[in-house]
């Protein structure tokens, strides 16, 4: 993956970490909700993935909400990459504190984390920060409701204070211990300031503050209160009624100087949580598969690759991925792997003909068509007969959409396939885009994408539906930024008024990892 087309080009030097023994033995387990990739014990890595799809339904259970299970290629896919300073170089930056993060992208969600620990008791943090960020995606993926940031954090700080027991239980709604420095010792954010994020931004004068921990505070103390029972619910439906925050929160809570001094108060109890029985509690069928050795070896550059990577960093690793194959000429796996390293260096034709050898050995390695397709669409710009090229990139989208109906990346592509060449889409094209954001609401680039095209149909009532969640996505970074941009120019054009997108600045889109500190 170019690093480029989703994120930001990270500072050089990241490409010698993961730097994993050449005997690993990395395995692969697969659930309904995520894959994961790992080089430790198989006892270790089904635990993990049972404890994550125990999250997921204690989730479902508490929130209420009902998520369908996802097409095979939108699970979410965990790489554990080694310790922290590992995790730290593969992020990029200089944030010291990073401790894993996370990267939405329809049919390509990746999480990154340090190796897997599984703990009786208060999760290890490099667990919090995925349990965090899972939070996230669930109830984006749940829910159209466009979440403030404090209760978005709020109720992702609630979930990630997890504990998971030997005996299968659940418990949710511990003390979050890692905010616990920032509420003592950060600038304070009185609750006013949490509930007005206009007086937020225009107080705010230190990068080290409580939002995080007040809103995990406030969370916690609406869910567990029984003297403001349903003061959360009717404080969400004042928002989605169209009232600005402040006032929607004092409708619901009233008095907030009470409010301060009951969360005050609040801080020294011996608070509540969850426990959730196994009973209550599904894992799903997990499989469990030791990769081979050609796929092994490749692991640690097939991580580099999914991360996302520039120029110079997609030739070091083609270097490898080719010597890799070399020793393993008939793994599709490596083949695979090789395919996308092609395509990052720029190397269409041979993206094509590793993705091709790689089909030939396995025909349901899926990545393998959707970096021949890359390849050929990319391909296919450069090309003087445009609607035969792009007819003939769309070959193996069309073979993936046979072997994973409800994969987005081909819907989104059939749309491009028009939209690359100046054609306007046809209805049956426009609806694939649009079902394929609705397949993965957590990619950002997709629902505003999603939003212009219903934009320029004059369809603006579901135009917001899309854009809201993302406009109040406090990691949103530029396509948030977007997203209110369009929201703007939505809040006074009824359904049928068809709005003039032609000036609409691209998003420069940076990745935010406040969520991965401590």
């Amino acid at each position: 993956m170019k690093f480029g087309e989703i994120v930001r080009v990270v500072a050089a030097g990241w490409l010698l970490v993961l730097a994993h023994p050449a005997l690993a033995e990395w395995y692969e387990a697969s659930s309904d909700h995520f894959v994961i990739y790992a080089d430790d014990s198989e006892r270790d890595i089904q635990r993990f993935a049972e404890n994550l799809e125990r999250y997921h339904s204690a989730m479902a259970f508490l929130t209420g909400r009902s998520l369908e299970t996802p097409s095979p290629s939108n699970r979410v896919v965990i790489y554990a990459v080694g310790g922290a300073n590992d995790i730290r170089k593969l992020a990029g930056g200089n944030n010291r504190r990073v401790a894993g993060f996370y990267i939405p992208r329809a049919g390509g969600s990746r999480a990154f984390v340090q190796d897997i620990r599984n703990k009786s008791g208060y999760p290890d943090f490099s667990t919090i920060v995925l349990l965090h960020e899972y939070a996230h995606h669930f109830l984006m993926s749940s829910s159209r409701f466009a979440m403030p940031r404090w209760l978005n954090e709020g109720a992702a700080e609630f979930f990630a204070a997890a504990t998971f027991k030997d005996d299968g239980s659940l418990t949710i709604g511990r003390t979050a211990q890692h905010r616990g420095p920032e509420l003592i010792n950060g600038d304070p954010v009185p609750v006013r300031e949490l509930l007005d994020p206009a007086l937020y931004d225009q107080e705010r004068n230190s990068p080290y503050d409580a939002f995080y921990g007040k809103s995990w505070l406030l969370y916690h103390y609406l869910t567990f209160s029984t003297e403001r029972t349903g003061q959360l619910r009717q404080y969400q439906m004042n928002l989605v009624q169209g009232i600005e925050p402040l006032a929607a929160a004092e409708a619901a809570f009233g008095d907030l100087d009470v409010l301060e001094r009951e969360l005050r108060a609040y801080m020294r109890r011996r608070l509540m949580t969850f426990v959730l029985g196994p009973e209550k509690l599904t894992t799903g069928a997990i499989s469990l598969r030791k990769l081979p050795p050609g796929e092994a070896a490749m692991m640690p550059l097939q991580i580099r690759s999914q991360r996302g990577v520039n120029s110079e960093q997609a030739a070091e690793i083609l270097e490898d991925a080719r010597a890799i194959a070399a020793r393993y000429p008939d793994d599709p796996g490596v083949l695979t792997a090789l395919a996308e390293a092609e395509y990052d260096a720029g190397n269409d034709a041979e993206a094509i003909a590793a993705a091709d050898a790689a089909i030939a050995r396995d025909p349901v390695r899926k990545n393998a068509y959707v970096q021949k397709g890359y390849a050929m669409f990319r391909q296919a710009r450069e090309m003087d007969q445009q609607a035969a090229a792009y007819e003939a990139a769309m070959k193996p989208f069309e073979a993936l959409n046979r072997l994973e109906n409800d994969h987005p990346l081909p819907l989104l592509y059939y749309y491009r396939s028009f939209a690359e060449r100046g054609v306007d889409p046809p209805e049956n094209a426009r609806a694939a885009l649009e079902y394929a954001s609705q397949l993965a609401p957590f990619d950002q680039d997709l629902q505003v994408n999603a939003a212009i095209m219903l934009m320029g149909e004059g369809k603006n009532a579901i135009a917001r539906d899309f854009l809201a969640p993302l406009a109040t996505n406090p990691h949103g970074g530029g396509f948030a930024k977007r997203a209110k941009l369009l929201m703007t120019m939505l809040a006074e054009a009824p359904d049928g008024t068809v709005i003039d997108l032609s000036n609409i600045p691209e998003p420069v889109e940076t990745p935010d990892l406040s969520d991965a500190t401590d």
